[in-house]
């Protein structure tokens, strides 16, 4: 199984760059608030010299449906990922104007997992699980409890498109996030970090080295 690799909240395009060099499938910026939040003009350079073949995320609050899909018609988005409002019928209004795939967001805090996670199943192209922590969207370091929500997980993974780990993950523990859950993706921002939206290289790049070492062993 392979495990892919999406670097998220970028803020400069060394670090878009970079995270392509190091064989990301997914480069993600942030348009749902917070320290890492980007203008479009300012997202379009940090995409600037990332190649087609990784895939460019935005990441959204509560925005309509048609801004978003005129920001990722702007800057070629692959991916619309839903930290707000993420009901069949918000969804079915981002996907008649965007073509892209579109990631609900599921806040978890243990088990058993949200009755919306039902709904992002049936109607998102893949699920993002993240950290609930009151009054953030993401970003917030914070790691899920894996032991205790492997086997719900892996329930939901059977059911999934694409599913998807954040929370609090770094280059110390992705290695055991992996072999307890097994996610298609593993998302990661601050754990890689020097500052809010400030990538460090060599963490980017050891993230890497234990995502692949995770999967050789």
């Amino acid at each position: 199984m392979v495990t892919d690799i999406k670097f998220c909240g970028l803020t400069r395009p060394e670090d878009a760059e970079y995270a392509a060099t190091l064989g990301a499938a997914y480069v993600g910026v942030i348009f749902a608030g917070g320290p890492r939040m980007l203008t479009v003009d300012r997202a379009a350079e940090v995409f600037g010299s990332v190649p087609a073949s990784v895939r460019r995320v935005g990441v959204f609050a509560d925005q309509p449906p048609e801004a978003i899909a005129e920001i990722a018609d702007r800057l070629r988005l692959g991916v619309v990922q839903l930290h707000g409002a993420s009901d069949a019928e918000r969804i079915g209004a981002i996907r008649r104007r965007f073509r892209g795939a579109i990631w609900p967001v599921c806040r978890i805090s243990g088990v058993p997992f949200p009755a919306e996670m039902d709904e992002a199943l049936t109607a998102g192209d893949g699920v993002l699980v993240d950290t609930l922590v009151p009054g953030q969207l993401g970003g917030t370091g914070t790691a899920l409890p894996w032991a205790e929500i492997a086997g719900e997980f892996a329930t939901v993974h059977t059911r999934a498109r694409l599913l998807v780990l954040a929370g609090g993950l770094r280059p110390e523990n992705v290695r055991q996030a992996i072999a307890t859950l097994s996610p298609d993706v593993v998302d990661v921002s601050s754990g890689v970090e020097r500052a809010p939206g400030i990538k460090d290289h060599d963490r980017m790049r050891a993230f890497r080295d234990a995502v692949q070492g995770s999967l050789q062993s």
